[in-house]
């Protein structure tokens, strides 16, 4: 197996990876509730362990959300969730593993060493869902939209303000929209292989 280097290879490269790059900034550009809509039905394809499924989404537009979302994160964020069309609050369900007779029939017991041990499901659902908001990234890289994924929030007034009954956590967030080139600044680099890998 080598490389491939058809031109549809190519291009899937430079649009997921090679070329796409994270944005604080955006233009005034809307995005509908169909796009959001593909966005999700493209991204849930992606794997998560068990099938289990735990990331949970809330796409932030309106003003009065967004003035909700501005009051959770951290000064330097303020600006980036005010320019942003869409800010994406990527939650985790705590008990996503209801799920799972229908999500993992093969398995009609699964859902029972999850409901019987807590730190398996938090771990289970922070893992997955941290897996699932990056699909949300390369969806949306797809899709023609750039992102501009964030911490730097205050977990416990977010989930306050957005998951009152407990059951959901936030994990982190993604400001979606069409980026504005002109405010990048140069890329920064990354790490060679040999210094994050090793072939045993």
């Amino acid at each position: 197996m080598t490389p491939s280097s058809t031109p549809a290879m190519i291009s899937a490269q430079q649009q997921l990876f090679l070329s796409a790059r994270t944005h604080s900034r955006f233009l005034d550009r809307a995005i509908p509730d169909e796009l959001l809509h593909a966005l999700y039905e493209l991204a849930k394809w992606g794997p998560t362990s068990m099938n289990t499924q735990p990331a949970r989404y809330v796409f932030v537009r309106s003003a009065e959300a967004k003035a909700r979302l501005r009051a959770c994160v951290a000064p330097g964020n303020v600006d980036k969730v005010d320019a942003a069309p869409v800010t994406v609050i990527v939650a985790q369900d705590t008990q996503f593993f209801e799920h799972l007779p229908t999500q993992f029939p093969h398995a009609p017991q699964a859902a029972d060493g999850f409901a019987k041990d807590a730190a398996l499901a938090q771990g289970t659902a922070a893992r997955n869902s941290s897996l699932q908001g990056g699909y949300l990234i390369m969806a949306a890289r797809l899709l023609g939209l750039d992102c501009g994924p964030m911490s730097g929030f205050n977990a416990q007034a977010l989930d306050a303000a957005f998951f009152p009954d407990g059951r959901y956590r936030s994990n982190f967030l993604i400001n979606l929209g069409c980026g504005d080139p002109a405010a990048l600044r140069p890329r920064g680099p990354r790490l060679p292989f040999e210094a994050v890998a090793r072939i045993l």
